[in-house]
């Protein structure tokens, strides 16, 4: 949890040091997320390609669809 006093530091803080604040949170976040992925390790990667089953799905979807709007 976030102090009180923290967040009134933070709002005493020029713009610009705000920005500047915004950028190490952004960075340290992203770093965290870099790290989650592991190198020699595979992951899964879904394709649009042969999904002939998820295709027929929206094109019921949508046929259906348009047939609510004209009927």
């Amino acid at each position: 949890m976030v102090s009180s006093e923290l967040i009134s530091t933070f709002r005493a803080l020029s713009r610009s040091d705000k920005f500047y604040i915004m950028q190490i949170l952004l960075s340290e976040l992203a770093q965290q997320e870099t790290s989650l992925i592991q190198s020699q390790q595979s992951y899964p990667l879904w394709s649009p390609y042969s999904a002939d089953e998820a295709a027929d799905t929206m094109l019921k979807v949508l046929e259906a669809s348009q047939s609510q709007d004209h009927g």
